[in-house]
């Protein structure tokens, strides 16, 4: 035998390789049994100590009968611990926070620095008022009442700790839809913008920092010292009955403007309406159903503060009001609420804002927190107003 053929047909991988690129026809068959030889080659001849089978075979076995006989398949070597052995897990990059809540208010509320444990600040609680009087009239003075309120700072934290192996082995992430800008209604405008993690740290710190946000507009509407004494009083709580229309059954649109009268002939000047989703859609009927408005002339999109944009606008007799929807009011028949805002009197107080802080290291871990301290103050609740108990 020539040493080229010799020298084709031992090469079996290249020759496997080459056989594999071809279909099932006559010549393929060919050569799955005879490899590179050409026609008419002898392959066997004892007399001449010519034997080429064992080569031959091993071409056969290891090559194209492999296929025929057995298919490479997905579930080729067995089970592997995720998955088949052969068929790596792809996981997708992205991470999506099915548990996300708009956070508006932490951005629409002014945050206001504050030194000391409280927050202190004086209020008129009445004047004694001007008089009319006759001819050299005996002037008498008239005396003003004044009061100082005091709300103590709290302290919100959210902790997180990352194992040592974990910090080596978690690839890069990206957090889908995670970092809130605002309140996110209308379609103009996405609340949600997505946020590179490179590290299982990164990671850790994101997440608790977004889980600080939502504890902390769960504080501003929730908060009920009286009932946990670490958290400070929210908006329902220091609302309580000032202004407040019970009404007990569905909402209609003259409990709107009998609502909003009271703030207004309390002082106020209400310009933001924070609702149960459910009560927005209340809202919305109304306005269809008794001023014929379509859903275009809502006014949602029109953008508040912070480019939060508004769920619906309405026009009071103070003027245009925008109402936003909130996670953390009820949407239970019966319980529904809307508060009428004047936002100019409520603050923040803040005496440190959201900081990150190493903490002590256990075991082979990183441990971290982030800390605010703060309160909510409505400095004057009576320019405010709600309706409670809507069905």
């Amino acid at each position: 035998m020539k040493e080229t053929e010799k020298g084709q047909t031992g090469d079996i991988n290249k020759e496997m390789g080459r056989i594999a690129s071809k279909g099932f026809s006559h010549a393929g068959c060919y050569e799955h049994s005879f490899g590179a030889l050409p026609h008419n080659t002898g392959y066997s001849n004892p007399w001449h100590e010519v034997d080429m089978r064992k080569h031959l075979k091993s071409v056969y076995d290891t090559g194209y009968k492999s296929i025929q006989v057995k298919a490479l398949g997905p579930e080729t070597g067995g089970v592997g611990t995720a998955g088949f052995a052969l068929v790596p897990v792809y996981v997708d990059p992205r991470i999506v926070d099915r548990s996300r809540k708009y956070t508006p208010l932490v951005e629409l509320i002014p945050r206001v620095t504050n030194q000391g444990m409280t927050a202190e600040f004086n209020i008129i609680t009445s004047k004694g008022g001007a008089v009319t009087a006759g001819l050299d009239a005996a002037l008498t003075e008239t005396n003003d009442t004044y009061d100082r309120v005091s709300e103590s700072i709290k302290f919100v934290y959210s902790i997180g700790r990352v194992l040592g192996p974990m910090q080596a082995a978690m690839p890069s992430y990206m957090l889908e839809g995670f970092q809130s800008t605002g309140a996110g209604v209308g379609a103009t405008q996405n609340p949600f913008s997505n946020v590179a993690a490179p590290n299982a740290r990164q990671t850790e710190v994101l997440v608790k920092a977004r889980a600080m946000k939502e504890k902390e507009e769960d504080l501003i509407i929730n908060g009920d010292s009286g009932s946990t004494a670490s958290e400070f009083d929210g908006i329902v709580i220091q609302q309580l009955n000032t202004n407040k229309n019970d009404i007990s059954a569905a909402l209609t649109w003259d409990d709107i403007e009998e609502t909003v009268q009271l703030a207004f002939d309390d002082g106020g000047r209400p310009n933001l309406g924070v609702a149960a989703s459910a009560v927005v859609t209340d809202i919305r009927k109304i306005l269809v159903d008794v001023f014929r408005f379509s859903p275009g002339d809502f006014g949602a999109g029109d953008s508040l503060p912070f480019g939060v944009p508004s769920a619906i606008v309405i026009q009071t007799m103070v003027g245009p009001i925008p109402i936003l929807p909130s996670m953390f009011l009820t949407n239970s028949g019966g319980s529904k609420q809307i508060y009428f805002l004047d936002m100019d009197f409520i603050e923040m107080r803040v005496l440190q804002d959201m900081t990150f802080e190493e903490l002590a290291k256990t075991n082979d871990s990183s441990k971290f927190m982030l800390k605010i301290y703060e309160a909510l103050i409505l400095r004057a609740p009576s320019f405010n107003a709600y309706i409670d108990n809507i069905a």
